[in-house]
């Protein structure tokens, strides 16, 4: 199974699209390992510096309508070759969101109020999820902490705790 603890990486935005997690240009690279470089390439946030930002980073905290635009399964590689195997947003698209568990990687969905008190608690925030328990911890380090439950169906579970739809099939038939 995979690690679901790790160093937050925030995206502070609606509608991050499939093409700014993966340009287009990458889609004809061979491998997985090869999209690695490229991760969030094209993301336009103030501020915002890929390669000073996500090295490290293992989980993304970001708003509603994550992983719109194509349906590419290049945009959760990138992820999983960067070792990010959580997204936790208000919403996602729903082919973006599949793809995630077919990976054997977590797509979180909270309540916006959730998702800000886990921004509220700012840079160098580690989150862990208890998939036993349904619940992630977020702390920041400093004594600030916030704990909060999420519901995933009990197939997408499964097939995260399986370690992806192969696996899963694998080990079923």
């Amino acid at each position: 199974m995979r690690n679901f603890t790790g160093q937050v990486l925030f995206l502070d935005r609606n509608d991050i699209n499939t093409d700014e997690i993966i340009p287009a240009k990458y889609l004809t690279e061979n491998t997985k390992e090869a999209l690695k470089p490229h991760i969030l390439e094209d993301i336009h946030l103030e501020g915002f510096d890929a390669e000073r930002d996500i090295a490290g980073k293992n989980i993304i905290v970001t708003r509603s309508n994550f992983g719109c635009g194509s349906s590419r399964e290049h945009a959760v590689w990138v992820f999983e070759v960067n070792d990010i195997n959580v997204v936790i947003a208000e919403s996602f698209a729903r082919i973006f969101r599949q793809n995630m568990f077919n990976c054997g990687m977590l797509a979180i969905e909270l309540p916006s109020e959730d998702i800000d008190a886990i921004f509220s608690l700012g840079n160098n925030t580690v989150v862990r999820v208890d998939l036993e328990q349904n619940q992630i911890v977020a702390e920041n380090g400093q004594g600030k902490k916030r704990v909060v439950q999420f519901k995933l169906n009990s197939f997408d579970q499964e097939l995260v705790l399986a370690g992806g739809w192969l696996a899963y099939a694998d080990q079923k038939y």
